[in-house]
């Protein structure tokens, strides 16, 4: 029986070797305490990290190469239940020389709640968290700190984990659904599929059901500092991963209509998008991050007749978000605003229209969102355009 999670699991292996971050011979032998992983983003290595824990103290370092490179260490210090006490993360540029951290934020149990000192240069700012005493620190694209949660996951049933995200929590929920696979749920980003062994050791994590896409592998031990000189030399050659998802604030002018359109840009990154990370049939941001907005300073009327109902659109901002489908599938306007891509709410839709769906020649690296001269509107990603005529009224 094909299983899509173990696939992909499988295909990180395969991306991953040869190891060229791999730690020399003399250090491959961590302890059994110890631990590394490899996360992918499509065929990019975005992030490496390792721990060793002793007692009560968990020791890890991270090297994460997006928007800019940054070596990351942390202390985690435990109760003697396994909780949290103290969380420090020291981030520093490993093409800065003496390594001086550049930012230091340290979270601390405190009477019944936490504590979060950020320091940046001179400047020292301090605040109050609200969360229990059963919250793990939660840092974007590291990934070691799930393994203490997967420990405790029951053999049925769920539990909710608070994650503490800087000055926030986020409550998890995680949920054992196989004899050796969790189901780790974000509560904004939605779900992953999570490998562990018989103890809860993380194995490998599959975030394709998730806004992050990632795909993350224990992997023997790795030289995280030496990955991060290496991923720095390419920043400064200008071959820097950047950010994830960039944005795109565009204006354009059609048929005497102002168009403006900003949404974010995720990168194919050697993936096939659709239907494999983009489905058939299902609801899409089309875009990255905040919701892709959409204004115009003249009605117009969207749509094809030859394919069905049109849709009158008065001038103003709207979203826009799709449900593709290998014959086009649906362009759907929303009257909301402001929101995050995740935030769909049908009951506010103006409406939707059928779009035209073509195979492309080349692959289009990174999603593009425009209006044509001749008045039809444009979406292309991968090996797809979809596209929906529009008048100006």
């Amino acid at each position: 029986m094909f299983c899509p999670a173990a696939h992909r699991f499988r295909r990180a292996l395969l991306l991953l070797a040869p190891l060229a971050w791999a730690a020399p011979a003399a250090a491959q032998a961590p302890r059994a305490d110890s631990a590394a992983l490899v996360t992918v983003l499509g065929r990019d290595t975005i992030a490496l990290e390792r721990w060793v824990r002793t007692g009560n103290r968990i020791q890890a370092e991270a090297a994460v190469r997006s928007p800019g490179t940054s070596l990351r260490r942390y202390t985690l210090d435990l109760t003697p239940s396994g909780g949290m006490r103290r969380f420090e993360e020291r981030i520093v540029d490993p093409a800065a020389p003496g390594g001086a951290p550049g930012r230091v934020e340290v979270i601390e149990a405190a009477d019944g709640g936490w504590t979060r000192r950020v320091t940046e240069g001179d400047s020292t700012r301090s605040s109050r968290v609200q969360a229990g005493p059963d919250a793990l620190p939660w840092v974007d694209l590291v990934h070691w700190p799930f393994e203490l949660a997967l420990r405790q996951v029951p053999a049925t049933g769920t539990a909710t984990r608070p994650f503490l995200a800087g000055g926030r929590p986020l409550a998890y929920t995680l949920a054992r659904t196989a004899p050796g696979q969790v189901t780790l749920t974000h509560p904004l980003r939605g779900p992953s599929v999570v490998r562990t062994d018989a103890a809860g050791r993380l194995l490998g994590l599959d975030a394709a059901q998730t806004t992050r896409k990632v795909v993350v592998t224990r992997v023997p031990w790795v030289d995280v500092e030496g990955a991060a000189r290496r991923w720095a030399e390419e920043d400064r050659a200008g071959r820097g991963m950047g950010e994830l998802s960039g944005r795109s604030r565009q204006q354009f002018t059609v048929g005497g209509a102002r168009i403006a359109l900003d949404y974010g840009v995720p990168v194919r990154r050697g993936r096939d998008i659709f239907p494999a990370v983009v489905a058939w049939g299902q609801l899409w941001r089309t875009g990255a991050n905040r919701a892709t907005h959409f204004a115009t300073d003249r009605p117009l009327l969207l749509g094809d007749p030859a394919l069905g109902a049109t849709l009158a659109v008065p001038a103003g901002e709207y979203t826009l978000f799709s449900m593709p489908e290998a014959d086009g599938g649906w362009l759907i306007v929303n009257r909301q605003t402001g929101q995050n891509g995740t935030a769909y709410d049908a009951a506010r839709d103006l409406g939707r229209v059928r779009m035209r769906r073509t195979t492309l020649a080349e692959p289009v690296e990174r999603l593009s969102i425009r209006p044509e001269r001749g008045g039809v509107l444009r979406i292309e990603w991968d090996r797809s355009r979809f596209e929906v005529p529009f008048t100006v009224q």
